[in-house]
C-alpha cells in the first residue's frame, strides 16, 4: 500500500538537475579507473569512503539510519545495488553517452511493469512513448545486426533494475528517512563489492584481467584520487536523487533525471575528448522525448483521476 506523502513537485525537479549534473561529471571518472583498478574493489573502497559521510549527515540532522521498514529497504538496496553494478561495469567498456542511454531505458520499464505486473492501463499515448524511445535506444547504442555483443546489453540491464527500485523507492520507502535509505544502499553495495573481490582474488578462475574480473590492487595510490572524488560526488548527488523519488512522482521525476545525458556526454566531451555522433545525439532526444511524454500522460492520467 502506498503511503500518503507530500509531494513537492518544483523542489523535487531541482533536486532532481541538481542531482544529475553532479553524477554527469563524476560518472566520467570510471573510465579512468578502468585500468587501475577493479569494478568490485571500487565499489567497497567508494563505500568505505562514504559510509562516514552518510554519518555525518545524519548527526547534522538531515535524518535517521534506522529504517522504518527493513524488508523494503532491503530489496529496494539489492535491486539499487545490481543495476549500479551493471551500469558501473557499462562505463568501463563504452561511451558515458552509450552507457546512460541504456540505463535510461528505466522509465520504459517502469511502464511496463505497472502495467503487467501492476495491471495499469497503457493507452495509445504511452505505448508511442515506448516506440520513440526504443528508436532512440537503438540509435545511442547502434547494436550490430550481424555481430551480437553481449556488453551492449549491460546498462540496459541497469536500467531494468533500476525501474524495479525506482518503483520500489515510492510505493514502499516514502516514509524511510532519506539517510536511511542512502546508507542502506551504500552497505549494500559495499558488500557487493566485498563479495566480488573475495571470490576474484582467492578463488581459482580461467576469466582474464579486466575491469569487471580484476581482484585485490594492493597499491591504490594512482586511483585513491578518483575514487575521492566520486564518494564525495554521490553522497550529495545520491541523496538528493533520493529524495527526489520521495517528494516528487515516480513518472515526473523520472523525466529530469534525463538531464543527465546532456551533463554526462558534454563533459566526456570536454575533459576526455569522447565525441558522439548525430544519430547518438538524435537518439538521446528521442529517448528524452520518450520520458517526457510518459511524464505528462502519468500527470494528466493523475488528474483526470482527482476529477473524477
Amino acid at each position: 500500500m502506498q503511503a500518503d506523502t507530500q509531494t513537492s513537485p518544483i523542489l523535487a525537479s531541482v533536486l532532481m538537475v541538481s542531482a544529475m549534473a553532479i553524477i554527469g561529471v563524476i560518472d566520467n571518472v570510471v573510465a579512468l579507473l578502468a585500468d587501475t583498478i577493479g569494478l568490485w574493489q571500487f565499489h567497497l573502497s567508494r563505500s568505505v569512503l562514504m559510509f562516514p559521510l552518510i554519518v555525518g549527515l545524519s548527526l547534522l540532522g538531515m535524518g535517521s539510519m534506522r529504517p522504518r521498514r527493513l524488508g523494503p529497504v532491503i530489496l529496494r538496496s539489492v535491486l539499487i545495488t545490481l543495476a549500479m553494478l551493471f551500469y558501473f561495469a557499462s562505463l568501463a567498456l563504452m561511451p558515458i553517452a552509450q552507457a546512460l542511454a541504456g540505463l535510461f531505458t528505466s522509465p520504459i520499464f517502469v511502464l511496463l511493469i505497472s502495467a503487467f505486473a501492476m495491471g495499469q492501463r497503457i493507452g495509445p499515448w504511452r505505448i508511442l512513448a515506448v516506440v520513440i524511445g526504443f528508436a532512440g535506444i537503438l540509435c545511442v547504442l547502434q547494436p550490430n545486426p550481424y555481430e551480437f555483443d553481449t556488453q551492449t546489453l549491460l546498462p540496459v540491464a541497469g536500467g531494468f533494475f533500476y525501474a524495479l527500485s525506482a518503483i520500489i523507492t515510492r510505493s514502499h520507502c516514502a516514509q524511510e528517512s532519506t539517510v536511511a535509505l542512502l546508507a542502506a544502499n551504500i552497505a549494500m553495495l559495499g558488500l557487493a563489492g566485498a563479495i566480488g573481490l573475495a571470490v576474484l582474488s582467492f578463488v581459482p578462475h580461467p576469466l582474464p584481467d579486466g575491469f569487471v574480473t580484476r581482484g585485490i590492487v594492493w597499491d591504490m595510490r594512482p586511483s585513491l584520487i578518483w575514487i575521492v572524488v566520486q564518494a564525495v560526488g554521490s553522497t550529495i548527488a545520491v541523496f538528493m536523487l533520493i529524495k527526489s523519488y520521495q517528494i516528487g512522482e515516480t513518472s515526473y521525476v523520472a523525466v529530469f533525471e534525463y538531464s543527465v545525458m546532456i551533463f554526462g556526454p558534454l563533459f566526456a566531451w570536454v575533459a576526455l575528448g569522447q565525441t558522439i555522433s548525430v544519430m547518438q545525439i538524435a537518439g538521446i532526444g528521442l529517448i528524452a522525448a520518450a520520458g517526457a511524454l510518459l511524464g505528462w500522460r502519468s500527470r494528466r492520467a493523475a488528474a483526470l483521476e482527482e476529477v473524477a
